[in-house]
């Protein structure tokens, strides 16, 4: 019994990360979920926009800081925060702030997984064989696009594409790369309409989700992902033909 508990805490032990990750995220959303909506927003926009105005350094420092450790530690709620980004700061420069916190975040989560546990994952994907082996090989062959379709693709949750990257042995400097500019087209988007949440506000309105999947946001993303993937078609089709 004995044996096996040491056993148990071993294994547990490699994943730690993991597990850290997983619990902040846990507790952060529990305790965070009610502030992280368009209502508080609102109700607290006159106090953020008198805040930003006499603080403007400050405020900025504040909200890159803020996003950089939500993104770190996994906390949802990124959709929010890059809507205040452009609710406080206009589009430009609030784009940028959104980038620049979300980019520090990212970079953060891929080395603590990469000294967790993503250094033995990687160790483990290197030796396999079959279809894993493929699998990995693939990805290897066209890091670039696949890096930039996981930052396009609007589905894939933005920790997950923190996470594999790691376990990949993705350079550090191809995924910052990546990531920075994989996600400007997203964060335009999101930047731009909250720049204009202050008209909807005054007008006693209140936004909801349902305007990130309208047809003006979502195709020209989709556009955007489309394109992205012409460098695995063109070498599939060169490969087919012996080009």
């Amino acid at each position: 019994m004995a044996i096996r508990s040491n056993l148990f805490v071993a294994q547990l032990a490699k994943f730690r990360s993991f597990v850290v990750f997983a619990t902040i995220a846990a507790v952060g959303f529990y305790f965070l979920k009610d502030y992280l909506s368009f209502e508080v927003l609102s109700k607290h926009r006159e106090f953020l926009i008198e805040f930003r105005d006499s603080n403007y350094a400050l405020s900025a420092v504040i909200f890159i800081l803020g996003y950089t450790l939500f993104v770190a530690f996994s906390v949802p709620g990124g959709l929010i925060l890059s809507v205040t980004g452009g609710f406080m700061f206009a589009t430009f420069p609030g784009v940028f702030y959104n980038i620049l916190g979300a980019t520090c975040g990212a970079t953060s989560i891929f080395l603590a997984a990469r000294w967790g546990f993503g250094a033995r994952l990687a160790a483990t994907l290197e030796s396999s064989e079959g279809m894993v082996k493929k699998i990995k090989d693939g990805i290897d062959e066209n890091q670039w696009t696949m890096l930039f379709l996981m930052r396009l693709i609007p589905g894939v949750p933005f920790f997950l594409a923190n996470l594999v990257p790691s376990f990949l042995n993705v350079p550090l400097r191809r995924f910052v790369i990546s990531t920075f500019l994989g996600i400007f087209p997203g964060a335009l988007v999101f930047t731009s309409i909250g720049a204009g949440l202050g008209d909807v506000f005054e007008r006693g309105e209140t936004p909801n989700f349902r305007v990130f999947w309208e047809p003006k946001v979502i195709l020209p993303l989709l556009g955007l992902c489309a394109l992205s993937m012409l460098p695995i078609l063109i070498k599939a089709v060169r490969g087919k033909k012996g080009l």
